[in-house]
């Protein structure tokens, strides 16, 4: 990115340098390689959830092959420059720092305030989606005063734990994440004697419609279908603002990475080929 070694140390010295005092300094905890696992699974994905609209938009056979090939044009890339940066930068400035070592202060700093306000609206939109599945099994989210309560009071829950620090969001996450994962990995096992997969290769309920050739009712959605790629596997980037709180970034972060990547993909990709296997399907649905 244009840094010399020199830029680079000098970086790292001031980040590594603290203020003297006379008082006894206390050393904040780092955050262990397993809690860091999840905290970047929750960043990029957190489960399969709204992994659903992909099949709506282009079908079974694209959904499936996308959460294939997607993670390899994309997530992998990012997931790389997120190791290599944040492991020459271990600090809890992440992408800022590479943006202000790249191109200065001012573009560091759009940086910073454009991914505030990303960040603002995908928590939201998490807040969102938790309370649409929520109303599947209690109808009263479903509209009017009892959803609009609750889907401030669920942002306004996350953000408080926030505030509890680090470590207890990173243990939180774990507890999370088995949650999380549990029902899906037993739906997996109940689907497995169920699965045809002849369903699998169904390009979409409208062949002439996903060829482009002609206006039928259902229409292949490519714009929600990559923006539901992208978002389920984006944001890899995020977990280098945590750098600082690591312990032993340099061996951790790749290691991290790298695990939480594999847990992403096959999470999302399981229980879409569990599903569209064992489920006669109407994709409009």
């Amino acid at each position: 990115m244009g840094v010399s070694c020199d830029e680079s140390q000098k970086l790292l010295d001031r980040q590594e340098t603290l203020p003297t005092t006379t008082a006894t300094t206390k050393v904040s905890k780092k955050l262990s390689i397993l809690p860091f696992i999840f905290l970047i699974y929750f960043e990029v994905s957190g489960g399969a959830y709204g992994a659903e609209e992909a099949v709506g938009a282009a079908g079974m056979f694209c959904s499936i092959l996308g959460f294939l090939v997607f993670p390899f044009l994309w997530s992998i890339p990012e997931a790389l420059i997120t190791a290599e940066l944040a492991t020459a930068f271990p600090g809890n400035g992440g992408y800022i720092i590479w943006a202000h070592q790249a191109f200065g202060p001012f573009w560091g700093s759009l940086m910073g305030s454009w991914k505030f306000v990303s960040g603002v609206i995908n928590l939201a939109s998490c807040s969102v989606l938790c309370i649409d599945y929520l109303r599947l099994v209690f109808p009263l989210f479903s509209s009017g005063v009892p959803r609009y309560i609750a889907i401030p009071f669920l942002s306004s829950m996350l953000s408080l734990l926030n505030y509890t620090g680090l470590v207890v969001i990173g243990y939180t996450a774990i507890v999370l994440g088995v949650i999380t994962l549990v029902p899906f990995i037993l739906l997996a096992l109940i689907s497995i004697p169920k699965i045809d997969p002849s369903r699998w290769l169904s390009l979409s309920q409208n062949p002439i419609s996903w060829l482009g050739l002609g206006q039928d009712r259902m229409q292949t959605n490519w714009s929600l279908f990559f923006n539901t790629l992208f978002w389920n596997l984006n944001f890899w980037d995020n977990v280098s603002a945590l750098a600082g709180e690591i312990d032993q970034p340099q061996k951790t972060f790749p290691k991290a990475l790298f695990s939480a990547g594999m847990l992403t993909v096959f999470s999302n990709l399981v229980p879409l080929l569990t599903s569209t296997g064992a489920i006669p399907l109407e994709q409009e649905k």
